[in-house]
Order: C-alpha cells, then sequence, then structure tokens
C-alpha cells in the first residue's frame, strides 16, 4: 500500500465522520461488514422475526423499527471515541481536498448550512464550547459489534450507535431479516446526519432508530418536522448504494448513473403530495399560527355546528384519531358540546368549503396559477395570503439538494448479492469480488478480518486513533496498566480471527490477550515514540517487547510477528 492507501484501509477501521467523508467508498463497507456479521442474522431466530414469515415486507421492516428501538439507543455522546483537532486533520487529508472544500460540506469545520444549527451555535449544541475552538470529537461510526457492546459499557443499558452506524444497521438488517434486496437501499449522508432511502411502496426513510413513511413525513407533528431537518435544510455529501456512490465534491460518481437518476427521481415523488384536505390539516398541525383562521363545521341532529380549528387540535393532543381523515368523526365525538357554536364564526374559513375547493378547483400551490387561485380563496380571511401560500408549498414540496448529475459517471462491477443466499455464501461471494471492488475490500478491513487482511492499517488506527485509551490511563505507570489489563476480562466483542481497537476496549472493559497488547503498545508508543516495539503473536501466546517484556493470552490462534520503529514504520511477517 502507498501512503494514500494505507490511509485510507486505515480509516475503514476507525470510521471517523471525517474519514467517512473524505472516502465514501465507506459508507457502504460498513453495511457489508455487518451483513457479514453473525450478529443480525442471529436476530432471524427471535421470535418476534419468525411470526411474520410470509407477510409483506412494511410489516417487517415496522418490527424491525421496534425491535431497533427497544435494542439501541441514539448515542451522540462527544468523548465516546475521543478527540481529535481541525489542523489534525487537514494535516492529513490535505492531498485529498483543501480545508475551504472540508469547512464548506463537514459539520464540524465550518459548515453552516442547516439553519437551525446555525441559530443556536452548532459548537454549543454539541457542548464543544467547553473546549478551545480546533477541539473536535472523532464521532467514530460503530460495527454493529461496537454498537453492541454499549451494554457493557457504565450508563447504558442497551446497545447504541451514532447516526451512520444506526444507518447501516438499518441497512444491513432490511437486506438480512427482511428481504429488502440491496439495490432498493440508498444511504443518504449530509454533513449533520445520515438515513436511508428503501425504495418500497411510496419511499421509507430511517431516521435514526425510526422510520418514516410518505405519509409520516407529511403529517405536520415534531417528530415528523425533525426527520425533515436534514433534507430540507442541508445538502447531501454522499449517497451510497451497492452499485457505487456519488459525492459532493469529487468530480468521479462511483454509481451506476441510471441506479442514480432513478433515485433522484423516487425520492423526489416522496418528498412531495399533493394538496388535499388531509395534507392541508397536517399543515395546520405543522403550522399552528394560521389555526386561527379556520372553522370546523358538522352536522348534529340535521342541525350544523361550527368549532374552531384550534380547539380541536388541542382534542387531537394524545388521541389516536386525528383530523382531516376518516377518524376525525371520532374526535368530533370526543369535543365537549360546549365548544360547539351554532353559528359560523364570520372572520373564519369553513374547512368543508376548503375541502370542497381543494377537490374541485385542484390547485398545484407550486405553479403561479395554483397559487393565485389558493390566495383568492383564502385572502378575505388570511391578512397574509401570500406567506401562507408559500409556507403551504414550502410543507407540501421539498426540493433535497443532491449532488447534480453533470459528474463523469465511471463504470464499476457492482456488488449483487441475494436476499436469499445464507451468511457463508455472502461472504464467499465477497471474498471472490474483493480484488476487483474497493468498497468490498474496504468491507474485510472494516469487518476486522484480521486472517485475510494486511496488519497495517489495523496497527496504524490502533496507534494513532486511540485518545480514549491514552485517557483512561494517563495517570497510571505501564506497570500497573499492564496489571490492570491482566485482570480485565479475557473476552473479544468480535468473534473469530477479528480483533477489537484499543479505544473498544477502554469503552467496554473486554479484550482478548492480542486485543490488550496493542492497547499496552498504543499507550508504550505515545509515552516513548522513541522506544521501538516487537510483537510476537504466536496462537495462543502473545509476548510484547520493548525496555521489558509483557505476555498476554490470546484465544483468537493468529500467527504474526510485528516490528514498529521509533520513526514509525511498521514491519510484518509470518511466523
Amino acid at each position: 500500500m502507498d501512503s494514500e492507501q494505507l490511509e485510507k484501509y486505515s480509516s475503514a477501521i476507525t470510521l471517523s465522520d471525517m474519514e467517512v467523508f473524505v472516502f465514501p467508498e465507506l459508507t457502504f463497507s460498513l453495511v457489508l461488514a455487518d451483513i457479514m456479521s453473525p450478529i443480525i442474522w442471529q436476530w432471524r431466530d427471535a421470535d418476534c422475526f419468525k411470526k411474520l414469515e410470509g407477510k409483506s415486507t412494511y410489516r417487517k421492516l415496522l418490527r424491525l423499527r421496534q425491535f431497533i428501538m427497544d435494542e439501541f439507543e441514539f448515542n451522540l455522546d462527544l468523548e465516546t471515541w475521543g478527540l481529535t483537532t481541525k489542523q489534525k486533520e487537514f494535516e492529513r487529508f490535505k492531498d485529498i481536498l483543501s480545508p475551504r472544500e472540508i469547512a464548506a460540506s463537514n459539520a464540524l469545520f465550518g459548515y453552516e448550512g442547516d439553519k437551525y444549527y446555525f441559530d443556536v451555535d452548532i459548537r454549543k449544541h454539541f457542548g464543544l464550547d467547553k473546549y478551545d475552538s480546533d477541539v473536535i470529537p472523532y464521532w467514530k461510526t460503530e460495527t454493529v459489534e461496537a454498537m453492541n457492546a454499549f451494554r457493557f459499557k457504565h450508563g447504558y443499558k442497551t446497545g447504541a450507535g451514532e447516526c451512520v452506524s444506526l444507518s447501516s444497521l438499518y441497512a444491513a438488517a432490511a437486506f438480512i431479516v427482511c428481504g429488502v434486496p440491496l439495490k432498493d437501499i440508498y444511504m443518504v449522508l449530509t454533513p449533520l446526519h445520515s438515513q436511508n432511502f428503501i425504495d418500497i411502496e411510496e419511499g421509507i426513510l430511517t431516521n435514526n432508530r425510526r422510520l418514516i413513511t410518505k405519509t409520516m413525513w407529511f403529517n405536520g407533528t415534531e417528530i415528523s418536522s425533525k426527520a425533515q431537518r436534514a433534507l430540507r435544510n442541508e445538502k447531501v455529501t454522499i449517497v451510497a448504494h451497492p452499485s457505487g456512490y456519488i459525492h459532493c465534491l469529487y468530480k468521479d460518481a462511483i454509481i451506476d448513473k441510471a441506479a442514480y437518476q432513478y433515485f433522484t427521481k423516487q425520492l423526489s415523488s416522496y418528498l412531495s403530495a399533493d394538496l388535499t384536505i388531509e395534507n392541508f390539516a397536517s399543515f395546520l398541525r405543522c403550522y399552528p399560527k394560521y389555526q386561527q383562521y379556520f372553522q370546523i363545521c358538522r352536522n348534529c341532529h340535521n342541525q350544523p355546528q361550527y368549532l374552531k380549528a384550534e380547539v380541536l387540535f388541542h382534542y387531537e393532543h394524545g388521541s389516536d384519531n386525528k383530523i382531516g381523515c376518516k377518524s376525525q368523526e371520532k374526535l368530533l365525538a370526543d369535543v365537549s358540546d360546549e365548544d360547539f357554536l351554532p353559528f359560523p364564526l364570520a372572520d373564519r374559513i369553513r374547512c368543508d368549503q376548503l375541502e370542497e375547493f381543494i377537490r374541485t378547483e385542484k390547485p398545484d400551490v407550486r405553479t403561479v396559477a395554483g397559487k393565485a387561485a389558493f390566495i383568492k380563496f383564502v385572502g378575505p380571511f388570511v391578512p397574509d395570503a401570500q406567506k401562507i401560500v408559500e409556507d403551504l408549498a414550502d410543507f407540501l414540496h421539498v426540493e433535497a439538494e443532491l449532488p447534480p448529475l453533470n459528474r463523469n459517471f465511471v463504470p464499476s462491477e457492482p456488488i449483487e448479492i441475494s436476499v436469499d443466499w445464507d451468511r457463508q455464501q455472502i461472504i464467499d461471494y465477497l471474498m471472490d469480488k474483493c480484488r476487483r471492488n474497493t468498497t468490498v475490500d474496504l468491507a474485510f478491513y472494516t469487518y476486522r478480518d484480521m486472517e485475510n487482511c494486511d496488519w497495517r492499517p489495523f496497527i496504524k488506527a490502533a496507534l494513532e486513533r486511540s485518545p480514549v485509551s491514552i485517557e483512561m490511563v494517563k495517570s497510571l505507570p505501564i506497570e500497573k496498566i499492564y496489571k490492570m489489563l491482566e485482570v480485565m476480562d479475557n473476552n473479544s466483542i468480535y468473534d473469530g480471527k477479528r480483533l477489537a481497537q484499543p479505544d473498544e476496549l477502554a469503552n467496554y472493559q473486554t479484550g482478548d490477550g492480542l486485543e490488550k497488547t496493542f492497547f499496552l503498545a498504543n499507550v508504550i508508543r505515545q509515552r516513548d515514540p522513541q522506544q521501538d516495539i516487537e510483537m510476537i503473536v504466536d496462537k495462543n501466546n502473545v509476548v510484547l517487547k520493548e525496555k521489558r517484556q509483557y505476555e498476554f493470552t490470546s484465544k483468537k490462534d493468529l500467527k504474526k510477528h510485528i516490528s514498529i520503529s521509533a520513526e514509525g514504520a511498521i514491519e510484518i511477517s509470518d511466523l
């Protein structure tokens, strides 16, 4: 590997927010690593999923949503994976992207695209104001093993993960557990968020632990408004797919052009809705300031009764029945008789007349003519009719700022794995493809396959990007750290011949002897950079040599001789 390849492949181990942004192949590499993991395959044996055999994909996805909500927290703790600095990251990637390009597209480096976070001060919002302005969190993306292992971390009762981890988990689980073909899953990353667009029915977005259907997107609730924030306010930096990726800054797009065009069409359809009385009710739910201009009319024993819109919306809180849809009559039945009036309010629009207007005129409020028709109808009652129609048009149509189509689409070999294959078939297929597809090759490094991968990227990541382990033992002498590691639980969070990084040991307080050796080597290297380090990995026995010798017991059954010079050169040979 040359220096850039080594940087990329070591980034597949640590998967920081910055690394994924610079090397977009890593986005889908994590999905493939999670698909290869045995953990999600075990979920298929759970009773809650077995009961859904033969049911629709949508039903399975709904059950998956509840499973993920029960089993995983959304974690945005700044110090879970330690801190770095803007300058350090700029220096790492200066030959790939300029600081100006990075700052314009990455949330922690100056990006101000989301007006919400700009208004609240992003550094203060995320708790960064207690640090020097150059300090930023690593915000590493977790594999499913690391997400599961949060159960071992103090203060957590379940697994956890940040947004990229959760979107990758959703993509892998949708494929394994729900039978969604990979080609129907598009990962959509913005500077502050990551979600998936799943192409079934009218489309579904995963949003951290939740699923958002098109109906939910337009229901006007606070949860939906939060789910919309990224696509409404931020530009999309990466779209990743089994056929490749497209990046907001790179001229070459390694994604099938037809697949990307299809995605843009499907997403645009998902983000747009026709004006109906149900969608207008959702609009009023989202914009309560306009409720004062509307009233509800109902027939009670052949006599009309009238109700202020804001009163009915008040009754809607905590009710399963909603305004503007079939359950509205049930909601009206819950309203106190004292709230109804026997006469219409002269200064308010009757919603039954509005519904008739929408049904017969079908105004498209995205067009000049449609806006004019709507303004004419509401103008006598709403003081700023122009403003309400602009807000309504904005509510019904979101224009996602996607990477443009005027890119150089480079043909690549797509990843084509079937939902009917078992785990071993998939691993065999990916193993065969890894030398012809960089995303697949990187996936084995993310998967931590130490039997088949070059060890240098893993070692580089362990010795350069493990600040949590350094901080945890900063007050302890080496001998005490060694004793601490000896008594630490000796089980790895990764099965087989796969390895955890030092900071995973630090966070979860468990690790195989070989993993403990890398932990200790990292500390020694940080404290005494001029010290040569030698590691002898001989199946069950692992020896670390520097000024003195340290021994650990491993279950990983690996064999390697590793030398790390004072200059940082890593030499690896087989025993």
